[in-house]
């Protein structure tokens, strides 16, 4: 049995739904692990036919999830999957919604996209693409799900200047669905989640299918941007990034993380 920790945890107690909280401390960084545990969550979530509803939220105030980390240990599939269970998820029976408190950045900021809607703390949410400020491309779907989503233009802001939005400027371009004040977010969440329990689940998994329908990216296309991605790290311009990014602190808990949309313009 392995001694690592867990890095997904889920409560099952209220029938039809589960609250799946993230929790890899430092910074909660998104790494192989964790996909390999999102892979099996999705496989769980799609076997449950009672299912209605998963939330998903970070036991960290400070970091919904930071960013993808190369760290130990590997996927046990080699290269991690993510593309596969994201899309199932896209396209299972159940409603997912990320609850974001703390900095959502690239394989972060690419989770919530996957979710089906995003609810966000107004003063305590932060966003951000900054792989091309360390000389990456963001390589799990943001290419794809941001252009759809906030439209070309504002997708090109995001992704090319590599800075945070606040949650209010997410909530105007489309990023996420609400911007909602922190005193009252959990409250608006447990409440919607209530109205979704209340009603059929083959009312709200034929209006899902349906919608979805239109606005999914193609698999193949985000399949082989996570492709290139790993190969972005072999690029003479992250080799040239990546001892200053270290330096600096990325990957720690400190001001550097918690800036790091600012920090990247200044490599």
């Amino acid at each position: 049995m392995s001694d690592i920790p867990t890095r997904i945890s889920i409560d099952k107690s209220t029938p039809g739904y589960w609250r799946v909280t993230f929790n890899n401390p430092p910074i909660n960084a998104i790494d192989d692990r964790t996909y390999d545990e999102f892979y099996d969550l999705v496989e769980e979530i799609d076997a449950d036919d009672a299912l209605k509803v998963v939330t998903l939220e970070s036991a960290n105030p400070d970091f919904f999830i930071a960013h993808y980390s190369t760290a130990e240990p590997r996927s046990r599939f080699g290269a991690p999957r993510w593309i596969e269970p994201a899309t199932k998820l896209a396209h299972s029976n159940v409603l997912s919604i990320a609850v974001i408190r703390g900095r959502a950045r690239g394989g972060g900021s690419e989770f919530t996209l996957a979710c089906d809607i995003r609810f966000a703390s107004k003063e305590k949410a932060i966003f951000g693409q900054p792989e091309v400020g360390c000389g990456l491309i963001p390589g799990g779907g943001a290419l794809q799900r941001l252009p759809i989503m906030v439209g070309r233009s504002r997708a090109m802001e995001i992704i090319l200047g590599s800075d945070d939005f606040d949650a209010e400027t997410a909530e105007r371009y489309g990023w996420i669905n609400r911007a909602i004040p922190e005193a009252h977010l959990d409250e608006f969440v447990a409440n919607f989640v209530r109205r979704i329990l209340a009603f059929d689940k083959q009312a709200l998994s034929t209006c899902k299918a349906t919608i979805k329908q239109n606005g999914l990216p193609d698999p193949a296309q985000l399949q082989a941007t996570q492709d290139t991605f790993f190969t972005t790290f072999g690029w003479p311009g992250a080799a040239e990034r990546m001892p200053r990014l270290r330096a600096r602190g990325i990957g720690t808990a400190g001001d550097f993380e918690l800036n790091l949309g600012r920090e990247v313009g200044n490599l």
